[in-house]
Parts: C-alpha cells; sequence; structure tokens
C-alpha cells in the first residue's frame, strides 16, 4: 500500500512516516522548503500546495492509495483553504483515498464550549476560516474523503507548545498563558495513529479526534513545566478575552464518537504527560 503524506517533513508529518513505514506501507512524502535528511525508505516529493500541475505530476507518479494531508499554511488562504479542494480533485480521479487535517479552530467558542461531529463551523479567526472552506469543499467534491479536526499537538518535546513552555519559564521571551482559552490537546503519537486508522478503513464525513481532557493553555503549559522540570511559577498568565488578537475562548472536541471506532486510544493531557493521578480531580475535564 502506498501512501503519500503531505507535509512530511512536519511535526504530524514526520510521526506519520514513521508510523506508516513501521505498518508496512510504502511512503512518500512532501516538503515545501527544506529538503529532509534523505533516507532509502521514503521518497520525498518538493510540492508547493499553491501549485496546481506541480500537484497532479507528483499524484500522477505516486499513484498513492492513501493521502493524509498533514500540511499547515496558517491563514494563506491558497494553501489552506484553496490548495486541499485541488487535493480532493486529484485524489478523486486517482481513486485515492484522502484524509485531511483539519482543526478545532473552525469553531468559535461563543455559543457553546462542547462541539461534536455534527456542529457546523463558525470560526472567528481567518485560520479557521481557511480550513472551514477546505473542510466544505473536499466534502463537495470528494464525498468519500475524511476531514479530521484535532487540537493542540503535543509530543516528545517538538511542538510549538512544548517550546514555547520552555521559553517562558526561561524568561528569554514575552507572552502569556491563557487561563480561559481551553482546548483538547492530542498526543501527537496518539494522533498519527488515528489518522492511519482511519485512512486504512476508508473513513469518510467528519471525524475529531482530540485527547480527553480539556485544559487551558495556561494549565497545559504547567503540567509541561512539571513533566519536564521546570519551575510552573515562572509561567505568565493572561486572559485572551483581553487580548486585541481574535480567538475562540472555550472549544472542546468532543471525540467520543469517533474513538468508538479507533483501536488507539485518544489519551488526555494528564495521562501523556506522566500526570494521569491528578486527572481525578473533575474539574480538569469538562
Amino acid at each position: 500500500m502506498t501512501t503519500l503524506i503531505i507535509g512530511g517533513s512536519g511535526f504530524l508529518g514526520t510521526e506519520l512516516i514513521r508510523q506508516a513505514k513501521a505498518a508496512g506501507h510504502r511512503t512518500v512524502a512532501t516538503y515545501h522548503a527544506t529538503a529532509p535528511a534523505i533516507t532509502s525508505d521514503t521518497a520525498w516529493y518538493p510540492l508547493d500546495l499553491r501549485d496546481p500541475e506541480r500537484m497532479a505530476v507528483v499524484a500522477a507518479e505516486v499513484r498513492p492509495r492513501l493521502i493524509i494531508n498533514a500540511s499547515s499554511g496558517g491563514a494563506d488562504w491558497a494553501t489552506t483553504a484553496e490548495a486541499p479542494v485541488r487535493l480532493a480533485v486529484i485524489a478523486k480521479q486517482h481513486g485515492s483515498h484522502l484524509v485531511q487535517v483539519s482543526t478545532d479552530a473552525v469553531f468559535s467558542g461563543i455559543s457553546r464550549s462542547r462541539y461534536d461531529e455534527t456542529c457546523l463551523p463558525d470560526p472567528i479567526t481567518p485560520y479557521g476560516a481557511a480550513k472551514a472552506a477546505a473542510e466544505t469543499g473536499i466534502l463537495v467534491v470528494h464525498p468519500e474523503a475524511a476531514v479530521v479536526r484535532t487540537s493542540l499537538i503535543i509530543g516528545h518535546g517538538r511542538s510549538v507548545h512544548e517550546h514555547l513552555v520552555h521559553r517562558l519559564a526561561a524568561g528569554t521571551t514575552d507572552g502569556v498563558l491563557f487561563t480561559d482559552d481551553v482546548r483538547c490537546p492530542v498526543h501527537v503519537s496518539d494522533l498519527a495513529a488515528a489518522l492511519l486508522e482511519l485512512a486504512e478503513s476508508g473513513a469518510a464525513g467528519v471525524h475529531h479526534a482530540a485527547g480527553s481532557d480539556a485544559v487551558s493553555r495556561h494549565e497545559l503549559g504547567v503540567l509541561i513545566a512539571r513533566s519536564d522540570g521546570l519551575d510552573a511559577s515562572q509561567l505568565p498568565a493572561g486572559l485572551r478575552a483581553q487580548d486585541t488578537a481574535p480567538g475562540a475562548l472555550d472549544v472542546r472536541l468532543d471525540s467520543r464518537k469517533t474513538q468508538e471506532s479507533l483501536r488507539i486510544r485518544l489519551r488526555g493531557a494528564y495521562e501523556f504527560l506522566g500526570l494521569y493521578e491528578d486527572a481525578s480531580d473533575p474539574s480538569h475535564t469538562d
């Protein structure tokens, strides 16, 4: 089975490659700017998602059975909203099953806090709007595709959130961690395993794959600091409600329906950061 991982040089993409190879897949991956270290068991293709001709060439050469789009284009509309829809068209043409990684940023957290797979997007940021547009377009042109929404991705000390906590604890960067911005962080290894399961099963439609614990960004920072032996008291706290940049306050992805179909268990932050005993406090979940 040939699996094409778009954005294979990123944090999630790297873990997807590792697990796909371990599962016996012939693994092909793309990168945008910096070529990764060449290995004999992964074929790499340079790809700018804004170039539809190049995208078509890669798909025609690879002819993948599975495509997982783990790329991160931020709020750039061409990369994050338009390119995944073109990718879905190409996947449909080649008979490839597509899994699109989406985000809890498609929700506002204004009218509710818990969101299951039936909830309609209501983004309030450019990034969330681009991801929501991609979701809609993909399922229109390729109804057999899967859209998988997730939350903050953590793991192995390599995530942007873990790096930020280390810099804040050391006093080498400015900023605060919001106490009123709640998410359901997921471990990168759990998420990658869930994505591969959904891809291999031919799952279609919208799925949620987030951790089981709802925590604020500051609470998550404290957990990371404790796990890594840092002084959590050095982490500055603030309120997103008082911040000038737009952003959802409380978005808790309800992943229970998707979890029922998965072998992998999507752990909560307290468990995967080694502080599972504290998770018995009901204030740590919703």
